[in-house]
């Protein structure tokens, strides 16, 4: 063989070794440790559970028995039960109880028992659903007085304002459209002297809060994935110019850490709910400047303009050099002396911890969206939802909740590590893009084994929910109404179990 040609085979051999060489140092899986420590610290709570199963049979019963029956024959008692059910709420006017209080369990037991009737005769349900919103601005007001670091307290809110919500929906599910209500749900109109804007019809101030639930199955994940599943997954802080009245949207995302967008932009992203929350105007800090929370939105606006935050995956929310969603609103209003969520989130599963972990989340006493809403501090202004996007969310939720099943029992969350190789790729060419203001593939501060693991459980979620959008249907043409929650996680987990996950 001529020498020109050996050494050209040689470059090739050589060539090939490093590649090899490459590969298999690529291939090299990242250690998990960082994550283990957090982890296996003690649980300071333990996860909220329903514990009521054959209460929700009995009541998708009563649903089918009022249908049968007609709405005639049930009418009276549809009235009484929504004449006892304002009785109890009003009473709250005058009274002031601890969360111990027996009355918030009869209270509970009033709102459950009238939404199957309701349900099955639509005709009532404004009625309902303005009960249930009255009550909602009652516990807000009862919460004022208690300690939301203890577990009572907690508790007792949760599952009136949840449990209130989740009564309403299921609900709204079940009814013909000509009953349906409208998208828009007004709550307590709070006065604010800081400059405003209009928003889909409610006039939105400077420093409010935009809680919302986007379309993605991590959207989903980080709604439901702490002690007291929720319904929201993102906050957004709203700055409104005092000469022009034009909004600016402050938040932070996992692919480009925090931005600023119109109003226009924030709604064209998915979205299945959003919620508007305004700090009460009776707050000592508020009395003493009343425009508190356009500064703080201010304050928030200049920093993002001036610099890049980059997204805060380990949800610390004690240090503001990187920012969650949660972080942008709380950071803001903590610089002015405002502690906002008065009751932090626990995740206390060790399993969900690990899944957490392996996303690169690092504190698991920290902020989530969802519990936002039961700080005592803010009102609730307004909230968006409509049936299209509230069945999606339903089923978004049920396919979550048996895949948060699995991690709570240990469960493993997976990633094609045969993928490593080409996701680290992928991970430095968005370093290079991150280095110059851009966006890569691989978010900034997410690992490639991390990216691995959010594309293996969006896809196993994506492949669930297909099946089960499939079956509700199916039930639906046979049965005429939508299938409850408790069914529709029933449906679920026999669908995860034909995968062999």
């Amino acid at each position: 063989m001529r020498p020109q040609k050996q050494t050209y085979y040689r470059r090739i051999i050589i060539a090939a070794g490093v590649l090899c060489l490459v590969y298999l140092l690529l291939f090299i899986p990242e250690s998990d440790a960082p994550g283990t420590v957090a982890v296996n610290r003690p649980a300071e709570s333990q996860p909220f559970a329903w514990k009521q199963d054959a209460f929700w049979r009995a009541l998708e019963g009563e649903f089918q028995q009022t249908r049968e029956l007609g709405c005639t024959s049930a009418r009276e008692r549809i009235i009484s039960q929504l004449f006892f059910l304002n009785h109890m709420i009003d009473s709250l006017d005058d009274r002031n109880l601890p969360p111990q209080d027996a009355f918030y369990r009869d209270l509970e037991a009033a709102l459950f028992e009238t939404a199957p009737l309701v349900a099955a005769c639509p005709q009532h349900l404004n009625a309902f659903s303005d009960a249930v919103n009255r009550m909602r601005m009652q516990m807000k007001r009862q919460s004022l007085r208690w300690d939301m670091t203890q577990s009572p307290s907690r508790i007792t809110l949760y599952r009136l304002l949840y449990g209130g919500r989740a009564a309403v929906e299921e609900v709204m599910l079940q009814v013909p459209p000509q009953f349906a209500l409208q998208p828009l749900m007004m709550g307590v109109d709070e006065p604010s002297q800081t400059p405003w804007a209009s928003i889909l019809g409610v006039k939105i101030h400077s420093g409010d809060m935009l809680v919302s639930r986007g379309g993605a199955a991590t959207s989903a994940l980080i709604a439901r994935g702490n002690d007291f599943a929720g319904n929201f997954s993102h906050v957004a802080l709203v700055y409104v110019h005092p000469k022009t009245h034009l909004a600016s949207i402050l938040e932070s995302h996992i692919e480009r850490g925090v931005t600023i967008s119109s109003l226009q932009d924030y709604l064209q992203d998915i979205k299945l709910r959003v919620l508007v929350l305004r700090l009460r105007a009776d707050l000592p800090a508020m009395a003493a400047d009343p425009l508190l929370p356009h500064r703080a939105a201010e304050r928030a606006l200049e920093r993002a303009q001036q610099q890049h935050i980059p997204y805060d995956f380990a949800m610390d929310f004690s240090d503001s050099s990187k920012l969650f969603c949660s972080e942008v609103a709380s950071a803001a209003y903590r610089n002015l002396g405002i502690d906002l969520w008065m009751s932090l989130s626990q995740i206390s599963s060790t399993g969900l911890r690990r899944w957490l972990a392996g996303f690169g989340v690092r504190h698991f006493t920290t902020q989530e969206p969802s519990d936002l809403e039961y700080d005592p501090q803010l009102q609730v202004v307004a909230e968006w939802r409509d049936l299209e996007t509230l069945r999606k969310d339903h089923i978004d939720n049920a396919v979550t909740e048996i895949l948060l099943d699995g991690a709570h029992i240990g469960e493993p969350l997976h990633y094609n590590r045969f993928l490593l190789p080409l996701a680290r790729l992928a991970k430095t060419y968005s370093m290079i893009l991150n280095a110059f203001g851009g966006v890569g593939p691989v978010p900034e501060g997410m690992s490639a084994t991390s990216a691995l693991r959010n594309q293996w459980y969006t896809s196993l979620h994506s492949r669930i929910k297909r099946r089960l959008e499939v079956q509700v249907q199916n039930f639906m043409n046979e049965q005429g109404y939508m299938p409850p929650y408790w069914r529709l996680v029933e449906m679920a987990q026999a669908i995860k179990s034909e995968f062999g996950q």
